[in-house]
């Protein structure tokens, strides 16, 4: 793509509700983002009995308990990811969901041309065999990753064949401190591992991921949510609509500001030159004949007279005739 891919990260903000995911996919799609992205979960498949929450999904929940029961109020059916797949296609946008085991995987497979891979997956081996081996483009999430294993995980999907792999940056935690955020590793990993790079956004606001853009980044993922005060664990991470359409605005213009690279003077400022800069003129009048010398010369407004670049190459010419003062000079 020549612009920035952005995944509005839907998540399990639906709550398990089907209508609440179909209200994210239109909402996604009126904000402008290119994907809207669900999470694909079996409970049983990911978590083990044993497993607690995590202090994040403690906070937000407001509870203790187990990550089965938590999860078990945020999943859909199987039937649902192809009723929503096919309302994202009558709405024209990109449908996304992020699967956490290999059925699931299995389970997505037809629904969707390329894979968001999380990051607690990253050290998944047999999972990342499986999703490589579908031959699909990866977008590869490196939370609470160090390099090394970013590079074990790539060079795995590498191997099992798996499509232009793309690393998102990350901080897993919700929210993400912005002073732990630490952008420039994204920049760092990119260029260790030649992949394309991008970030998936934790903050509770929207500078970070403008500043990514700016940066380099070809993908942005960020959570949001119908509502950042419904019960969850994520949404208090999550933008509302109008935060994720204000999101979305800045990114666009960022990567219009960001241009060719090329330093020429831009169109709209062609007319201002002449008003703007400056002209070897008279500092008083000068009789023909006369030396040009620091004394009798000076720059000023308008520009469309001799160049002061060419100041000492004037130095000691004569006037080819009388000028007043102010007059721009002529050779």
């Amino acid at each position: 793509m020549d612009r920035t891919l952005i995944i509005a990260e839907a998540g399990v903000n639906h709550n398990g509700s089907l209508e609440t995911a179909r209200a994210l996919v239109r909402a996604a799609k009126e904000c402008g983002a290119d994907v809207v992205k669900f999470q694909t979960i079996r409970v049983e498949g990911l978590v083990s009995k044993h497993a607690g929450m995590a202090d994040y999904q403690r906070k937000n929940l407001g509870t203790d308990g187990s990550q089965r029961d938590m999860l078990r109020k945020l999943v859909l059916k199987k039937e649902d990811f192809y009723t929503l797949a096919h309302y994202c296609r009558e709405l024209g946008i990109t449908f996304l969901s992020t699967p956490f085991d290999i059925d699931s995987i299995r389970l997505l497979e037809p629904l969707q041309d390329m894979w968001k891979i999380p990051s607690g997956e990253i050290t998944n081996y047999p999972y990342l065999v499986e999703t490589a081996r579908t031959g699909k483009p990866v977008i590869l999430s490196t939370g609470m990753s160090t390099l090394k294993e970013v590079e074990d995980a790539a060079e795995v999907l590498k191997s099992y064949g798996a499509g232009r792999i793309t690393l998102l940056h990350c901080t897993t935690e919700y929210p993400a401190p912005v002073e732990e955020v630490n952008l420039r590793a994204m920049i760092a990993m990119g260029e260790k591992l030649c992949c394309r790079v991008g970030y998936s956004d934790h903050t509770t606001g929207m500078e970070i991921p403008v500043a990514a853009v700016a940066m380099g980044a070809c993908v942005i993922e960020k959570h949001f949510t119908m509502d950042r005060n419904m019960p969850g664990p994520d949404h208090k991470a999550s933008l509302e609509p109008e935060e994720l359409k204000a999101m979305i605005r800045a990114i666009r213009n960022v990567e219009k500001a960001l241009g060719d690279g090329i330093k020429v003077p831009a169109e709209s400022e062609k007319k201002n030159m002449e008003v703007s800069r400056k002209s070897i003129v008279a500092r008083r009048g000068i009789r023909k004949g006369e030396r040009f010398s620091p004394d009798n010369l000076t720059t000023k407004r308008p520009g469309n007279g001799v160049n002061p670049m060419r100041w000492n190459e004037v130095m000691g010419m004569r006037a080819v005739r009388d000028f007043e003062e102010d007059e721009l000079i002529e050779l």
